[in-house]
């Protein structure tokens, strides 16, 4: 079968094909393209480590791919594979916390390129300015609010999910959800385009 004839085909019928007798990795290298950038900023975000997010959306392809015989397909392929990368990265969280990790010889620099396609035009242009802005707001935000408000806002959880993935009560996570959205809108407004991040 062409590669062009699995880009064609729904991500059922890709988990299918992946998991099935002949062992062929094209169907599952298929949904990895599908979904590869978006599992990558979502593990930027969520962790705030732009150095650790390629590895550790690699890794949740990996765990994705032999966990594929465990997947049932009572959701989508792709509400399963947000919830390996939602674990992953709180496993990846919970890991580093008391640990902070500076690099020196980068203070201030921007987001990581690769996140990003190559602007073409001056929309392009705005738009990658307004992303670089969202990156920069949501590193200066705590894990307590920045966590709970992708899970919510970015990764379309319910408030009983995120209260679930957390560990926390229900009043709590909605707390911290209205808390985060308040300094979210505060701090991008305080960024106007173009202005350097201050650490």
């Amino acid at each position: 079968m062409a590669a062009t004839d699995y880009r064609e085909r729904t991500d059922g019928e890709l988990v299918e094909l992946a998991r099935g007798a002949a062992a062929d990795p094209r169907p599952f290298e298929v949904l990895v393209g599908r979904y590869q950038q978006r599992i990558l900023t979502n593990c930027r975000y969520l962790t705030r480590s732009p150095d650790d997010a390629e590895d550790l959306a690699q890794e949740v392809f990996v765990k994705a791919f032999f966990g594929l015989a465990r997947f049932e397909g009572r959701s989508k392929f792709s509400t399963w594979l947000q919830s390996i990368k939602i674990n992953h990265c709180l496993n990846f969280l919970q890991k580093k916390k008391g640990r902070q990790m500076v690099d020196l010889e980068a203070p201030g620099r921007e987001l990581e390129a690769g996140l990003y396609s190559a602007a073409n035009s001056a929309i392009d242009l705005e738009s990658l300015d307004q992303r670089r802005r969202i990156g920069r707001v949501l590193d200066s935000m705590s894990a307590t609010l920045r966590v709970p408000l992708l899970l919510r806002d970015l990764d379309g959880l319910s408030y009983q999910e995120v209260a679930d993935r957390l560990g926390i009560g229900m009043s709590a996570v909605k707390m911290r959800i209205k808390r985060a959205r308040e300094e979210f809108r505060e701090l991008y407004g305080r960024d106007s385009p173009g202005r350097a991040e201050v650490r």
